[in-house]
């Protein structure tokens, strides 16, 4: 019975044994905590790779957008040049011109009452042709009294006398009557004897560009040449001015 305690070495021994494995472990768990360290340092590159990228990326977006807009804004300027066109065919109504001594353009119209008359019904006779933008405005009403008042002495000539604008027939007919004018009114709504005489113009009246006929008169002889002009008349006074050239002819 006196060798029991022998066993409690081994036991000792054991134990002692098992507990070294500890240490062991111990370098494991230190071992595994070093690479840790080393990933966290490898972000930073991470970081600085995508900050690179932004900045790329946002250097030819500008460069792009730049461009687009300069390419753009050319054409604007160009534009308008092509606008300027428009006044060429007014010019060219425009340039005609008679002068004394020409032949008188003929023409055939509608006049006042329905009926129609030709210059070349009148040759033989002195007509006195005048121009007048509008029936039944000032202006045009006191130059269509003045022929009317020196009408008889017009007659004592054998001159005819003819007025013409762009209004209709039936505005002529009203015309007319109402200031009992006893000479012809020609209808020229197409304003193309207008256009043959020059008279055809473009005016300025309170900022506003139109076309519109020019007060003028015409004095033909009997023979159908032009005897003498008159442009851009002053009404009163003129119906006389113009009954003594014809009394010269």
């Amino acid at each position: 019975m006196a060798r029991k305690p022998a066993p409690k070495k081994k036991a000792a021994k054991m134990s002692a044994a098992k507990k070294a494995p500890k240490k062991t472990k111990v370098k494991k768990v230190a071992a595994k905590k070093a690479p840790a360290r080393k990933a966290a340092a490898k972000k930073t590159p991470a970081k600085k790779a995508v900050a690179k990228k932004a900045v790329a990326k946002k250097a030819p977006a500008k460069k792009v957008v730049a461009k687009k807009v300069a390419v753009k804004k050319a054409p604007v300027k160009k534009a308008p040049v092509k606008a300027k066109a428009a006044p060429a065919a007014t010019k060219a109504v425009a340039s005609v011109t008679i002068a004394t001594g020409m032949d008188a353009p003929d023409f055939n119209l509608p006049t006042d009452g329905g009926g129609t008359l030709s210059l070349a019904e009148l040759k033989g006779r002195p007509v006195v042709l005048y121009f007048y933008p509008r029936d039944d405005t000032p202006g045009c009403t006191v130059e269509a009294c003045e022929f009317r008042d020196n009408l008889p002495h017009f007659g004592g000539i054998n001159a005819a006398v003819l007025g013409v604008s762009i209004d209709s027939a039936k505005s002529h007919d009203k015309f007319k009557a109402k200031y009992s004018l006893p000479f012809p009114l020609l209808a020229d709504e197409e304003h193309s004897l207008a256009e043959k005489y020059g008279v055809w113009v473009e005016k300025n009246r309170y900022g506003r560009t139109y076309m519109g006929t020019e007060r003028s008169t015409f004095l033909i002889d009997a023979m159908g040449k032009v005897a003498k002009v008159w442009r851009k008349v002053k009404v009163e006074g003129h119906a006389a001015e113009v009954l003594e050239a014809t009394k010269g002819l």
